[in-house]
C-alpha cells in the first residue's frame, strides 16, 4: 500500500512482463540507460509530495528490475539473508521488498550472486510512484538529462521492450532463464 491506501496491484496492475499491449499512455523507463555509466545517479524531479528525494522513480526502477532482471533463484539468497524478512518470494517467483520492514542493511544486495539487487535502489524510505495521477503531465520525464524516461502510447515496439502492469513500459537487455 502507498500512503494513500492504494495497493501496488491497483496502481500498476499485473506485473508480469508482456511483449505487446495496446493500452493508452504509459511511462517508459530504459533500464539500460539507468544502469549505465552515463547515469551517475537519478536527478529527475518528482511532483508527488511524499517523494522528497525522488523515491517515486526509484521505486519503479526497483519494480522493473525485480520483474525483468532478477533471475528468480529457486532458493533466493537475498530472501534467506534478510534479517527483517523484508524480501519475500511470491508464488509466481517475483521478489517483493516490504519497504517498511527494510532497514537498508543491504545484506540482500551483497547476497545476490548475480548482482541484480543494486544497493542504490534500497532507500531507507520509499513510496510507490502514482504516475502523477490527478497532477497532469509527468514531471520526471522532461527532467531526466539522460533520456531514460519517456511517455509512450499505443502498441509497444522494439526488441527488449516489455509492458509491466498497465502503466509502465520497460526497455532492458535482461537475462532470460530459457536461454541459459
Amino acid at each position: 500500500m502507498d500512503r494513500n491506501g492504494t495497493s501496488i496491484d491497483q496502481l500498476h496492475g499485473d506485473m508480469n512482463a508482456v511483449r505487446k499491449r495496446k493500452d493508452g499512455r504509459r511511462l517508459l523507463i530504459d533500464l539500460d540507460i539507468c544502469s549505465s555509466d552515463k547515469c551517475g545517479g537519478c536527478v529527475v524531479e518528482c511532483s508527488y509530495f511524499f517523494h522528497p528525494y525522488n523515491n517515486g522513480i526509484i521505486s519503479l526502477i526497483e519494480l522493473a528490475t525485480y520483474a525483468l532482471v532478477c533471475r528468480r533463484c529457486l532458493e533466493p539468497h537475498c530472501v534467506n539473508v534478510c534479517p527483517k524478512d523484508a524480501i519475500e518470494k511470491r508464488e509466481d517467483g517475483v521478489l517483493v521488498r516490504h519497504t517498511m520492514r527494510c532497514v537498508s542493511c543491504r545484506s540482500c544486495s551483497h547476497a545476490c550472486p548475480y548482482g541484480t539487487i543494486y544497493p542504490e535502489i534500497l532507500p531507507g524510505m520509499a513510496d510507490i510512484c502514482d504516475y502523477c495521477r490527478g497532477r497532469g503531465e509527468y514531471t520526471c520525464v522532461p527532467t531526466c538529462p539522460y533520456g531514460a524516461l519517456s511517455v509512450v502510447e499505443g502498441e509497444i515496439e522494439g526488441e527488449n521492450v516489455f509492458g509491466l502492469g498497465e502503466r509502465l513500459v520497460v526497455h532492458s537487455t535482461h537475462w532470460d532463464r530459457s536461454r541459459a
